[in-house]
């Protein structure tokens, strides 16, 4: 912050389980705040609410476990242990530190032992309230200005206040729920371990994109925000019809996770989207089926008890329009029910031919703190988006095509898909005690899409020689209906054994998920005909150079009738998953060396099938497969701003797909060695992470068909990588990454054994080319500059460069995508008017116009799924908050 700060400051104890905010300026404090079990859901509610117990008023002795650290964090831990509401100025306590404190002693003990040898002393204003101040300060009148719960998986949510004087910064650095929260860092995420650990104290790479930056950027995509973390990069995914990543060189297989819940394809809309955090390496352990480079996990906003409105519109390049609302705040004058309401309209078309997107995004979400114990929540979430798919640019030869950026082969008139998701998260938690916790939640999803296209079905190989290269295009209909649930308990509790203390996690969760999808596909029908007579008519060639859209010889209606009158492909898939999962985080030595460890047992069962005729006629072929994935690791932080950590991490997931013989796929099995460094610096404010990691994969999955696959055999993916977040002055915040990416086919379909079973070659010749789409060498750099003197305060600038070598577009390495750096840059401006805060702001995409292609598709064998990017693009906003 750019002025001195000389508010007065209030933390009130938490519920016990560590989870406040943490605070170098403003500090906030925090009430406790636990979840309700719903009646008639599961026998256990009924247990639970028996079981709990209020915290008796008259215990004065806590037992407390308190590390060396800066005052400031070991006041705030203090009042979460205590259960007190503690007043303090941040300002006189700047840059103090305090010895560990440990054991079972009173309040009284416990803040003498704090402020020892600190200059600052303490005295009970009433039972619950204590002041710390030098012995002759003299507090003013405090008003209260914000109260906010923590973010937490599945709604379990704690609510802090913040008292702050009317001339301090109206937000708290450390509280990532602030709506006004400018903080470029965060130091606790649940992502990890299911527990709200500090970042510093846990053995993985886990990096957090904040929504300062997702402001800043003014990122309305999932991949707007995950640029700015090392070793992630975008795969073409149906022209952004979905979302899929690579991380640490394996995609992700179109998984993504909301709240630490898997969830079926699609995207995720960022109008309620509070922070994205990206854990790197096999997470099975927790979340069953993980692709081993990773997980991105929204996390998205809570209702709170202080009223909150904003009103954004953004316009910009290329006709586009978004509209988002945010209003939050208590429904109930006691504040136990509140609620939070989000919705966002986008309305764009595109750079690229026959592109364009209408989507509309709905998601209200209700808090019950049903007792001070209990809580309920319940989040709705509705999207309905018609949208164009887009092949992207063809390669031929070595490199992608050179015609205009512009260029779609598609159909201009029949090129539309409609996608529609609901989705009920239902979630209770109950403390027993201030150090034992059961949370259970209920999550379901209905996807429906209907497709109409005339894609790009494959590259005339034969014909790349030609002046005049062409690209099959053929006809393609689906209606898709996709539908998952997921149910979780975990119980979490706290206690000590030998003076070894353990934070253990218990749990159990079952994911049920049902695909059924008819449609057309002219590619599968030509296959089955051999491409002969009667099949090429649902084909025709398209020149690359000299498109010609209209020499598809139908008429929609005849299309329709095309579609109705040929061979379907009837296609129904499910899985059921059950896993259970035990994890410990034991700490010694004053927390200064945390071992994590942990196993979980999984029995998974797909079915799958398909006909050429009806659903009825469907013959599935069943597969079944146990596993036990475990996941160790050691962290030794020798100082509070350095941690040297190493981990050994196991995953295991079902293929999704089958062959062209109706064989479902063998499972993926994955490795992980991994060892790095973390440091934190300014109480958290900035930090920085490297991290070297060797992973191994067994069966990847490779698409053949339009819903065939197969698998390649196995990979190794082994690197570096650098993370860098948060403020370096009052004034400056930045977010650097850097990426050493070596992925590679280690094992190929068609292996050539030798006579003493060692394996000396492979049918397919791929056996040490590179992974597609996996960059080498990849990083960014965005600068932020918020000027803080009278004179131009509210005034900020931003600068930013994204990079990444040349990447190979197939498994054969057969062709490339360039390389390519890109910059950009924002200027924004944030005025008050009476009570409302008006921001106006101007954001520049690719600044010097640079051509490049930032996604191929790692899974398919086509050479037609290469995604050009945005070229020179404005995007510009004006935003009031309340």
């Amino acid at each position: 912050m750019g002025q001195s700060q000389q508010g007065a400051l209030r933390h009130k104890g938490a519920d016990g389980q560590g989870h406040f905010p943490r605070s170098g300026d403003v500090a906030g404090f925090i009430n406790p705040s636990t979840l309700t079990p719903l009646p008639g859901l599961f026998p256990f509610v009924l247990i639970s609410l028996l079981l709990s117990m209020p915290a008796k008023a008259g215990d004065n002795n806590r037992q407390y476990h308190i590390p060396a650290q800066s005052l400031n964090n070991a006041l705030m831990k203090f009042a979460t242990d205590s259960h007190l509401e503690l007043m303090f100025t941040a300002e006189k306590i700047r840059g103090l530190r305090t010895d560990s404190l440990d054991g079972n002693m009173t309040p009284d003990q416990a803040l003498s032992r704090l402020l020892q040898g600190s200059g600052m002393s303490y005295r009970f204003v009433d039972a619950k309230t204590v002041t710390v101040e030098q012995p002759d300060a003299n507090f003013r009148k405090t008003a209260n200005v914000d109260e906010k719960p923590e973010s937490q998986f599945g709604g379990d949510a704690t609510l802090p206040k913040v008292t702050v004087e009317a001339d301090a910064d109206p937000y708290d650095p450390y509280n990532t729920v602030d709506p006004y929260n400018k903080s470029y860092s965060v130091t606790n995420s649940t992502t990890a371990t299911k527990t709200d650990t500090p970042i510093m104290d846990t053995p993985v790479s886990i990096q957090v994109v904040p929504k300062a930056v997702l402001r800043d950027q003014q990122a309305w995509r999932v991949e707007d925000a995950v640029k700015n973390v090392s070793g992630v990069q975008q795969v073409w995914a149906s022209g952004g019809e979905y979302q899929d990543f690579v991380i640490r060189g394996f995609g992700l297989n179109y998984n993504r996770f909301r709240n630490g819940i898997r969830l079926t394809e699609g995207t995720s809309d960022m109008a309620n989207v509070e922070q994205i955090e990206v854990l790197k390496g096999p997470a099975a352990m927790l979340y069953g089926r993980v692709e081993p480079g990773g997980m991105v996990n929204v996390v998205t906003k809570k209702p709170l008890d202080t009223p909150y409105y904003s009103l954004q519109q953004q316009f910009g390049s290329y006709d586009f329009f978004r509209t988002t609302i945010d209003a939050t705040g208590p429904i109930t004058t006691d504040k136990s029910l509140t609620y939070r309401f989000n919705l966002g309209y986008t309305d764009r078309d595109s750079f690229r031919d026959f592109v364009g997107e209408d989507r509309v995004f709905v998601a209200p979400s209700l808090h019950w703190q049903a007792t001070p114990d209990t809580q309920f929540n319940l989040n709705i979430e509705y999207s309905n988006n018609d949208t164009a798919y887009d092949n992207g640019i063809p390669a031929i030869g070595k490199r992608v095509v050179d015609v205009p950026i512009n260029r779609n082969y598609t159909h201009p008139d029949f090129n539309r898909d409609n996608i529609e998701n609901t989705l009920v998260d239902f979630n209770w938690s109950h403390n027993f005690n201030d150090n034992w916790k059961l949370s259970n939640g209920v999550v379901a999803t209905m996807n429906n899409l209907q497709a109409r296209e005339i894609p790009v079905a494959y590259v005339q190989t034969q014909l790349e020689d030609s002046p005049n290269p062409q690209v099959r295009r053929g006809t393609y209909f689906e209606d898709f209906e996709r539908d998952n649930q997921t149910v979780y308990l975990n119980l979490n509790g706290k206690f000590e054994t030998f003076g070894i203390k353990h934070n253990v996690l218990l749990g159990g969760d079952y994911y049920n998920f049902e695909q059924k999808n008819s449609g057309f596909f002219g590619l599968n029908y030509a296959i089955q005909r051999n491409f002969e007579g009667d099949a090429l008519k649902y084909f025709t060639f398209i020149d690359l150079n000299n498109p010609d859209y209209n020499q598809f010889p139908f008429t929609f209606s005849e299309l329709d009738n095309l579609r109705r009158n040929a061979p379907n492909d009837f296609f129904r898939s499910s899985e059921s998953w059950y896993g259970l999962y035990f994890q410990d985080q034991l700490s010694f030595f004053d927390d200064k060396l945390q071992i994590l460890g942990g196993g979980r047992y999984d029995w998974a069962r797909q079915k799958q099938g398909s006909s050429f005729t009806s659903f009825a006629d469907i013959s599935e072929t069943a597969q079944n497969e146990e596993h036990f994935s475990p996941r160790v690791g050691i962290l030794y932080r020798p100082y509070n701003w350095l941690s040297v950590y190493g981990n050994y991490t196991e995953s295991f997931g079902l293929n999704n797909g089958r062959t062209a013989n109706n064989v479902p796929l063998a499972p993926e099995i994955s490795e992980q060695f991994e060892a790095g460094l973390k440091t934190e610096w300014f109480d958290g404010k900035l930090t920085t992470s490297l991290a070297y990691f060797h992973i191994t994969k067994d069966n990847i999955l490779k698409q053949t068909g339009d819903v065939t696959f197969e698998t390649v055999g196995a990979a190794r993916s082994q690197g570096i990588e650098f993370d860098l977040a948060g403020q370096v002055t009052d004034e400056l915040s930045v977010i650097a990454t850097y990426a050493y990416t070596d992925a590679r086919i280690t094992k190929d379909r068609g292996l050539i054994f030798d006579d003493n079973g060692l394996v000396v070659g492979s049918n397919n010749g791929n056996l040490g080319n590179r992974l597609p789409t996996v960059a080498e060498h990849s990083g960014s750099t965005w600068l932020k500059y918020a000027f803080q003197n009278n004179s131009l305060k509210g005034l900020s600038l931003g600068v930013g460069a994204y990079l990444a070598s040349s990447r190979e577009g197939d498994n054969e390495n057969s062709y490339q995508l360039p390389g390519y750096v890109r910059a950009d840059a924002f200027a924004g401006y944030s005025f008050n008017i009476g009570k409302t805060k008006l921001t106006t702001q101007l954001n520049v995409t690719n600044v010097f116009d640079k051509r490049y292609y930032f996604a191929g598709q790692p899974y398919n064998t086509s050479k037609a799924y290469n995604m050009i990017a945005d070229p020179l693009t404005f995007l510009g906003s004006v935003r009031l908050e309340y």
